[in-house]
């Protein structure tokens, strides 16, 4: 066998690097479309680079994970986190803009791919609600999650779970009544 020089050493015949590949290549086929959903309900200006990053982050980190079975978990978790972090980073930097975008934002093609005209309207309604509240209803009704595997997704307790998604229930059927 050739070495190939853009590899390092060892690389090809390390069981460890194949199952990872292997692994990341299974969750890629089995639940990309639905983290990049994910990021797109969650308010994501750019779901594709959330989900990418969310990917990248658990390549490095799969020979740490405990439970490959786990894997889809720490995923879903992570693009919470990223699309949180993304949020917050925008209106940080949107404070400190001398003078505000005129334009409005245009979503990509792929995020207005996956969302038909009856959708949108509940979309507006959610991108208006904060973004605990929007995260809780998002991973409990869309993703369908239970309050365990929901506050483990945005690190707060069971009964916080409960209450953003109360709360934001609330104004999510307010929000959408009054566009009736």
């Amino acid at each position: 066998m050739i070495p190939n020089p853009a590899l390092p050493p060892g690389a090809l015949g390390d069981p460890a690097d194949v199952e990872r590949e292997a692994g990341v290549a299974r969750l890629f086929e089995l639940h990309y479309s639905s983290m990049l959903r994910l990021a797109v309900l969650l308010g994501a200006d750019d779901p594709e680079n959330v989900v990418a990053e969310a990917y990248y982050q658990i390549y490095r980190k799969w020979r740490r994970l405990r439970d490959a079975e786990a894997a889809e978990a720490y995923l879903r978790s992570t693009v919470c986190n990223l699309t949180r972090m993304r949020i917050r980073h925008l209106q940080v930097a949107r404070r400190h803009v001398e003078t505000p975008a005129a334009e409005e934002p245009v979503a990509s093609a792929e995020s207005t791919a996956l969302l038909h005209d009856d959708q949108r309207v509940l979309i507006g309604a959610l991108q208006q609600l904060p973004a605990r509240q929007r995260e809780a209803l998002v991973l409990r009704h869309w993703l369908g999650l239970k309050e365990s595997e929901i506050a483990a997704a945005m690190g707060i307790s069971c009964g916080s779970v409960k209450t953003h998604t109360a709360r934001g229930l609330a104004a999510l059927t307010q929000a959408m009544e009054a566009r009736r």
